[in-house]
């Protein structure tokens, strides 16, 4: 049997899923849906917003940014409030948190009225993935991980399928308000599924009691989870792969299509669309491949960081000024593997981390992408004011941050690949020694 088999990663205690696992878990996932729907929603509202605030590029990005710092800042909090509070509780404020945001910025009239609603919105979006993470590891068994991590993200990539097709066309015939009133609706719909269904854990599968000591134990917990060589290479793995896609949906693709490649609204939103649904194929697919062959987790990432790169490098190198379509078309289907790339950070974490540090461990593994997502949002605009809207300018600084990151995955892979292979090793042993038979007396 190879290392990296499922049957190699089982692990004792594993809880049996099965169909009230995955009703527990469809109801946390809807909650990560519609946190998206949030997040995303100014993504097609971007020239609205401008209209609405009186702001340029670089204040625009400001919005995103925030939401974005807020997000990234609350990422180790969130995974200590998982490890210690339980996903139910930590869910529910999530869901309060990203819901008051939305209705304020649905009523907002002023730029730091909605700056705010958009800080509250990002804290309350920070709570949902980790805590999503965390109840498929309690509720589901460990060979699953890749599966049901892939699973949660296209509950993501749903969210984000909203946005650009049903936000987008409601935002232009019902106006401002009322679209974003709307959504936030959903988000106290999905808190009373919450406190109605959803459970922390299969009933006599609770995890052991973690002793809580305070200063003391957070300080143990992050640095224990930060030690491990695994964690960093799922951090920069996320850092390298996700910002991309996860920059030209939530603020800078739309203006880019519209602004500088003469696209009518209409086409960009269907080219946005793509990128959602390529998102959905690729997450599918990663997902079924790291699941069957975990040694694809290493190959699979680097070639969405080579893909990226390379088709960001044809498109802002293109002659003439504006790209043919099939080259955006081909560049959107590229995108969408960021996701879906950045999902495989999780499992260079999930093995070397214990089950009581779980989202400790993923809480600093999402803090990577979402921290390259706002420097590039940043990026991009101060590019765009300082060169006279030159995409093709601001579009560049895609590649510094790829660099960078690139460099620290091969950096760490080989010790986080020796690591895994000991701890698979010792586990296997220790799964002989329990499944042997008791020697029988004379």
């Amino acid at each position: 049997m190879s290392a990296g088999s499922p049957a190699a990663r089982t692990l004792p205690g594993d809880p049996p899923g099965g169909r009230r696992a995955v009703l527990v878990w469809g109801v946390g996932t809807l909650v990560y849906l519609v946190a998206v729907v949030h997040r995303t929603s100014l993504g097609v509202a971007g020239i609205d917003a401008a209209a609405r605030f009186h702001i340029g590029a670089s204040a625009l990005s400001t919005f995103s940014i925030l939401q974005v710092l807020v997000y990234a800042g609350m990422q180790i909090p969130v995974g200590l409030m998982v490890d210690r509070l339980g996903t139910r509780r930590v869910l529910m404020l999530g869901a309060v948190l990203f819901t008051t945001g939305q209705l304020a910025f649905a009523l907002s009239h002023s730029y730091g009225m909605a700056l705010t609603a958009r800080a509250i919105l990002g804290c309350g979006d920070a709570m949902t993935f980790v805590s999503v993470l965390r109840l498929g590891s309690r509720w589901f068994p460990a060979r699953r991980g890749p599966l049901v991590a892939q699973g949660a993200a296209l509950f993501g990539v749903a969210g984000n399928l909203v946005s650009t097709v049903a936000l987008s066309r409601l935002l232009h015939s019902a106006g401002w308000t009322p679209t974003f009133l709307g959504t936030a609706l959903g988000g106290a719909l999905v808190l009373v599924l919450v406190a109605l269904f959803l459970r922390d854990h299969p009933e006599g599968y609770a995890p052991p009691p973690a002793q809580h000591a305070g200063a003391a134990y957070v300080r143990r917990q992050i640095a224990d989870s930060w030690r491990e060589p695994g964690t960093r290479l799922g951090m920069w793995t996320h850092f390298t792969t996700q910002f991309s896609g996860m920059v030209f949906l939530l603020l800078w693709g739309l203006p880019y299509l519209v602004e500088d490649q003469g696209l009518s609204r209409g086409a960009a939103g269907g080219l946005l669309t793509l990128v959602v649904v390529a998102n959905m194929v690729f997450g599918m697919l990663f997902g079924q491949l790291i699941a069957r062959h975990h040694g694809m987790r290493m190959p699979l990432t680097l070639t969405v960081i080579a893909a990226t790169a390379a088709a960001w490098a044809v498109v802002l190198s293109w002659p003439g000024g504006q790209d043919p379509l099939w080259l955006l078309v081909v560049l959107c289907v590229v995108l969408g593997a960021c996701g879906p790339g950045s999902m495989i950070g999780f499992d260079f974490a999930r093995p070397a981390n214990p089950p009581e540090r779980f989202g400790t461990a993923s809480g600093i593994v999402n803090i990577g992408g979402f921290t390259a997502s706002m420097i590039t949002l940043l990026a991009i605009g101060v590019l765009l004011d300082a060169t006279g809207d030159d995409y093709r300018v601001a579009w560049s600084s895609v590649f510094v941050l790829q660099a960078v990151g690139t460099v620290q995955i091969l950096r760490l892979r080989r010790a986080a690949e020796r690591l895994e292979r000991e701890r698979i090793a010792v586990s296997r042993v220790e799964s002989v020694h329990r499944t042997a038979p008791a020697p029988v007396a004379d």
